[in-house]
């Protein structure tokens, strides 16, 4: 059987499925519960000092002797299994969602090996790598309703912590590479804080400083201070988070057992990275790469606008095969290879329509290529894409592409008069015309619109 190929149709299947954050917490409050078989429970950890990473430093070679990435996950398991009723009642909500799996696990069938990789190089538990089937469901491009992103979903500032660059032009949140490097990096931190993987993840979704206060409360109180213990005191996503990812830990370790079954992962990479020379317009990588954009996006969802920038540290992620095919055609292509360059508003004269007549274009095209609503003005100090008109113009500089910013204001309402004239009267009346006030709601006038 071969590695579960990624093909247009693929594609559909994957982009089918939502875009969600975590699993929605109301569904299945009512399940029958699976009963598990008994697990030991890991005992309090003292913080004061912090207990050793009991997994392998690195990789063995029967690691890479796997023929599947799902077994060389299950010989990794490291963490203390729980074994309660919110554990049960997730395992049959995943269990009575096949459909769900089987996008999620396609999905994943992309990005697992190379995130099983990093986990056995720095000696972390391998179940961490079913963490986004938390998190995201494993969608690269997933946004959550507090503007967490990414396939890890990083917040804003800590994504800044953990330098995931995000401007412009790109979402290193979104990015397999340096999100799922960060991710580990964030994990491994918060686990040599409590010493506990249980509590590393509960404080890799409530915060290391909840974790802390609940810790001391707990303390203070003469009360254990493990994950089950804790657990009255977090809120409900976070009292939930371990046992969803014991869940789906328990459905891959036996999979049959709850009647699902995992596509078949080749345990060997799916992309290779491709270092990118100049800037390159993204329908011409794909192109080039004979992909197509959705298939190509999914290994590079990081990048925000049609045209990839950056400077010589950024790179590109295809399938090995496909790669191969992009030095070949790159090679002949004898064309240029981008035709986006910047332009930056200098005031609010310039607006959309008069910008789209000096760079020979159209108003839409400026909106598509800027993500850019359809009402809305430019504020002065907005860098944004333009078409090249002169076949000399040169990369667009890395500073600028890592420093561009694009703000939105409200697009003024045109002024009208408060008064409206009354219709005629008949010749037969001498009743004086009146002056009648409009009725014009503030909403009306002009709603206010998000930069």
């Amino acid at each position: 059987m071969r590695r579960l190929k990624y093909t247009p149709l693929l594609a559909a299947l994957l982009a089918a499925a939502p875009v969600i954050s975590h699993a929605v917490e109301s569904a299945g409050n009512n399940m029958p519960l699976i009963p598990l078989s008994p697990a030991a429970k890991a005992p309090a950890p003292d913080l004061a000092s912090p207990s050793k990473n009991l997994v392998k430093a690195a990789p063995s070679e029967d690691a890479f002797r796997e023929t599947d990435v799902w077994n060389r996950i299950r010989s990794g398991y490291a963490i203390p299994d729980l074994n309660n009723s919110l554990v049960a009642k997730h395992v049959n909500w995943y269990a009575e969602r096949p459909d769900h799996m089987a996008r999620t696990s396609a999905r994943a069938s992309l990005y697992l090996f190379h995130v099983v990789s990093e986990l056995e190089k720095r000696g972390m538990p391998t179940e961490l790598a079913l963490l986004p089937f938390i998190e995201s469901a494993f969608n690269p491009t997933a946004v959550s309703s507090a503007n967490a992103g990414g396939m890890w979903q990083f917040m804003p500032g800590t994504g800044r912590d953990f330098n995931l660059k995000q401007n412009a032009f790109k979402d290193d949140r979104r990015s397999v590479l340096a999100s799922t490097d960060a991710a580990l990096t964030y994990l491994q931190r918060l686990y040599d804080m409590f010493g506990d993987w249980q509590l590393a993840l509960a404080a890799y979704n409530w915060g290391e400083g909840s974790v802390q206060k609940a810790i001391a409360k707990n303390r203070a109180a003469g009360k254990p201070t493990d994950f089950d213990s804790l657990s009255e005191l977090m809120p409900a996503e976070t009292r939930n988070y371990v046992p969803k990812l014991q869940a789906v830990k328990n459905i891959v370790a036996n999979p049959g057992r709850y009647g699902l079954s995992l596509p078949l992962i080749q345990n060997e990479p799916y992309f290779t990275a491709v270092d990118k020379t100049s800037d390159i317009d993204l329908t011409v990588a794909a192109q080039l790469a004979e992909l197509s954009v959705d298939e190509f996006k999914a290994l590079n969802p990081q990048f925000k606008r049609p045209v990839i920038t950056g400077g010589e540290q950024t790179q590109i992620l295809l399938p090995k095969e496909n790669a191969e095919k992009f030095h070949l055609n790159l090679a002949q292509w004898g064309r240029a290879l981008s035709t986006w360059s910047t332009h930056k508003v200098t005031s609010a004269r310039e607006s959309i329509a008069s910008l789209a007549s000096k760079f020979r274009t159209t108003p839409e095209v400026i909106r598509q290529a800027n993500n850019l609503p359809s009402r809305g003005v430019l504020k002065a100090g907005s860098t944004i894409l333009v078409p090249k008109i002169s076949a000399s113009a040169g990369d667009i500089p890395t500073e600028i592409a890592e420093n561009a910013t694009i703000n939105v204001a409200d697009e003024p309402v045109a002024k009208r008069s408060n008064y409206r004239q009354a219709k005629a009267t008949s010749s037969k009346t001498k009743s004086p015309i009146k002056l009648v006030k409009a009725r014009v709601s503030r909403d009306d006038a002009g709603k206010k619109r998000r930069n």
